[in-house]
């Protein structure tokens, strides 16, 4: 998990959060190893604003990846900063409640994606 997390806290130092000062970083590793990292990217606009976890998988899915291990996410507050709800939901397109997702606070912490969104909306729901 530290490589994880040094990954993510590496990934923070290219944050642009000039309206909210919150500079985020997230590192997710894919089923084969590869690690890819995301900041967060803030725009006057809120809603057009982008997360880092969002950033970090979305690069691996546009490289091609569709399953992954592990997230980690901090901040620069070091305050064990969890994903929103929205990343929680992007997170389950392609992760089971298992997928282990690891905090950096004054101690690190763990969550399953399943303890952090224990109901999610799936394909199944399309399905009905």
């Amino acid at each position: 998990m530290d490589d994880l997390m040094e990954a993510a806290r590496d990934a923070m130092e290219s944050s642009y959060a000039p309206y909210s000062e919150y500079r985020v970083g997230a590192a997710i590793e894919t089923a084969d190893g590869s690690v890819y990292t995301g900041c967060n990217i803030e725009n006057a606009n809120y809603s057009n604003s982008l997360h880092a976890e969002e950033v970090a998988i979305g690069s691996a899915v546009a490289d091609g990846h569709r399953e992954f291990e592990r997230l980690a996410v901090t901040s620069a507050e070091r305050d064990g900063v969890t994903p929103c709800g929205m990343c929680r939901q992007t997170l389950s397109e392609f992760c089971d409640a298992s997928f282990r997702i690891y905090t950096d606070g004054d101690e690190a912490e763990e969550y399953t994606l399943g303890e952090l969104l224990p109901t999610t909306i799936s394909r199944s729901h399309l399905d009905r």
